[in-house]
Parts: C-alpha cells; structure tokens; sequence
C-alpha cells in the first residue's frame, strides 16, 4: 500500500499499512464493511443499525461524534461521508493525529466506484466482495417502474417542516435510473424546504414517493397530505449505498409499482 493516498474529495490520507481499527461514522459504510471486513471494525455510531449484530463500540451520532473518544481509541483510520458528517468534525480527527478517509457520493457510478475504492484502500480480497459485484450487476440497466414510460414525483423526506429531495442527491439519480423523475432536481437547494400544496400548483406530479427515513412516513403520516397515490419505500434502499444497493432495484420498484397500478 502507498504511503499517501488520496480520498473522494483529493485530500491526502497516510497508509503505510491496511488499517487494522476503523471506526466508521457513516451507517451505510459500516454495514459495507461489516459485510466484507467485519475484524477491522474498531467503531461506529449510535445510528449504524445493520447488521442487526453489529457489536462494536459506539462513538456518539454522525453529527455529533464523540471525537475525545474517538481520538483516545487511536483507530487506524475514521470513515466519513462529505453529506452525513460535518467537516469540521473531520479536520478536528485531522489535527488530532487520525486518519480520515472521506466519501463523496452523489449518484449511482460514484458510489460504486467509491465503494470500490473503499474496499481496496482496507484490502478486500475477490470473495468477501460478493455484494459488491451483486451491488453492479443490480444498477447495470435495471427495469424501469414502467418500461417505456418515465413517471413524475414528489419526494419529500422530512415533515415539520416539510422537506423534499432536491438537485444533485443519490436517491434522486436511483429513482432517475428506475424511471421516476422526481420534479425539483433544478431547485438550488439539494434538500429544499417545501410547501407540497404550492409544488402541485406550479409542478404537477403523479406520486409522491415516502421513505421510512430520515423521517419514518407511515401509511396513517404522510399520505393524507397529498391528492396522489403515494409509495411508502424502504428508505434504506433509496438512500444508502453499500450492501442495500444489491436488492434495492427490486424493493424500490416493487413498492412504486403498487402505488401506480391501475
């Protein structure tokens, strides 16, 4: 392994060696190492949910990390994500001493090809890649909701105040890619507050797609408030990237067909 390494974002990492302790503050990422490097794992946050087994310490939210902690546990190496952690949370790691290597992912590709170098910056060998390979072969011109047809939605993540996806996010390129366009990838907000009544006035839409996550829409908290049919999805598979990009396809498209169908 080279002496320096560079991250997504080009900032230079020192690995003389693979790291032996990684605390991961992302919970996709953790479970993505978990699935292929479970002995690396030093730490993760309160918020890394899968595996369900995971047993490591925990290091606070990733927010909110508890970085004295952090930094005492002396890991080999913190992974973090340019979206779920603060940066100056990861230029305190920084001069502290730690190693961090940091994730920028925006759609599909650059969060396979990401994950890919993740994989190869902790030397993962060919076998203990399996969900990665699976994770390609799922986003390797996957079926559209409906073939021949793009639909229009409304994705909004967040409730009081409502929130929506906006430009440039990887959930809005996964539903892109399964044919849904959702109708404010041109606002200059990536996670802009919203007025639902107000979006279907001036951008009509045929659905409103739910996720489970960040907020936990339900089917008695979040359909009412809107005149189309909704799809409560799986926010898992519509927003992390790792191991729940293998059976996302399936489960995203599964759920959007069910709230469209005639």
């Amino acid at each position: 392994m080279n002496a320096v390494t560079y991250d997504d974002l080009g900032h230079p990492v020192a690995m003389a060696r693979r790291p032996e302790r990684v605390i991961s503050l992302v919970p996709s990422l953790t479970e993505a190492i978990a699935a292929s490097a479970p002995d690396l794992l030093a730490g993760a946050t309160d918020w890394c949910t899968h595996p369900a087994d995971l047993a490591v310490p925990r290091f606070g939210g990733t927010k909110n990390p508890a970085l004295a902690q952090i930094v005492a546990a002396e890991p080999d190496l913190v992974i973090a994500n340019e979206e779920e952690n603060k940066p100056e949370h990861v230029a305190e790691l920084r001069a502290a001493g730690v190693p961090v290597w940091v994730t920028g992912i925006r759609d599909v590709p650059t969060a396979l090809t990401s994950l890919g170098r993740l994989l190869d910056l902790l030397d993962v060998g060919p076998r203990d890649r399996g969900w990665h390979d699976a994770a390609v072969a799922a986003w390797t011109d996957p079926e559209p909701v409906r073939p021949g047809q793009r639909l229009t939605a409304l994705v909004p993540i967040w409730r009081k105040p409502w929130m929506a996806l906006g430009r440039d996010t990887y959930a809005g390129d996964v539903l892109a890619r399964l044919g849904v366009d959702h109708v404010l990838t041109a606002d200059p907000d990536r996670y802009p507050r919203i007025d639902p009544a107000q979006v279907a006035r001036h951008t009509p839409y045929q659905l409103v797609i739910l996720p489970d996550e960040p907020y936990r829409f339900t089917a008695a908290d979040g359909p009412e408030a809107f005149e189309v049919p909704a799809a409560l999805v799986d926010g898992r598979a519509l927003t992390w990237y790792g191991p729940a990009m293998a059976d996302a396809p399936q489960i995203l498209r599964a759920a959007i067909r069910a709230a469209v169908a005639p």
